[in-house]
């Protein structure tokens, strides 16, 4: 046999016999499939000072009514109080009085809490605000159903020099703040606060008015509000009585049963 073919006979027997030691090879490998794996990293947290039970209006903070709870780092908003800004503040705040209502795991906000020294209504009240009390009645008082930190109207009602019975919303959507000397609703499960005295929040010139109105009404009615009202303004009250003059006045006159807005010194009973 000629050289030639020897040599190209055994590169063909080389090459098959590599072939089969691949094919061999190939079969006995197994498929791997990764699998990629979900990393889960962690917000960092910051402790933040929060409520550890509901807190009413006029109650007293205690070392247990408060607690630092972690809070993400991303969450914490102008006015919480950290363990970094505050590391003392569960000494300093033991013995404040709530303000606001605040509710268990809520942050506590500076807001709504005061310094007392057991002058608990004079921490209630914002700055500039005034404590002013008036008589009121079951009949006078929406029956009994007007609850601190409620919003009601302040109408007087009084007869004038001619016998004309005339009726004002001499304040509207004032705060209400202590039935009697209670500054938060009973925890018995009643709701109703029978008193015969309600402390209401108001600016300098509206306790004026109210101080003019107790000495000119027969009667001062109290008219609840809905708590939906709450957000409006509480700044109104009837200006002509911090002068004493009835011309800018605008009254409801009960004229048979129906009421007829206008002016004291132009509406007549017919």
């Amino acid at each position: 046999m000629k050289p030639a073919r020897l040599i190209i006979l055994a590169v063909a027997v080389v090459a098959a016999g590599l072939a089969g030691v691949l094919a061999m090879r190939l079969a006995g490998q197994k498929t791997v499939v990764e699998q990629a794996r979900e990393v889960i990293r962690r917000e960092p947290t910051v402790n933040v000072l929060v409520s550890a039970d509901n807190l009413p209006v006029g109650a007293r903070i205690g070392r247990n009514s408060i607690r630092w709870m972690a809070w993400p780092a991303g969450g914490v908003a102008d006015g919480f109080i950290t363990d970094t800004a505050q590391p003392d503040a569960l000494a300093k705040l033991e013995g404040l009085v709530v303000r606001l209502p605040i509710f268990a795991g809520e942050p506590i906000r500076g807001e709504k809490v005061a310094d007392s020294s057991n002058r608990i209504m004079s921490s209630l009240l914002p700055a500039g605000k005034r404590a002013v009390a008036t008589e009121i009645s079951v009949a006078t008082g929406a029956g009994g159903f007007v609850l601190p930190n409620d919003r009601v109207d302040v109408i007087m009602v009084r007869k004038n020099a001619e016998g004309r019975y005339l009726s004002e919303a001499v304040l509207t959507n004032i705060r209400v703040l202590a039935i009697d000397q209670q500054v938060e609703e009973k925890q018995d499960g009643s709701k109703s606060v029978l008193g015969t005295t309600a402390t209401l929040e108001l600016s300098p010139d509206q306790a004026r008015v109210l101080a003019a109105a107790q000495q000119m009404a027969d009667r001062l009615t109290l008219a609840l509000r809905s708590v939906a009202d709450a957000q409006e303004a509480d700044d109104s009250a009837a200006a002509y009585l911090l002068s004493g003059s009835d011309d800018k006045s605008a009254v409801q006159v009960i004229k048979s049963g129906t009421i007829v807005t206008g002016s004291i010194a132009r509406t007549e009973q017919r």
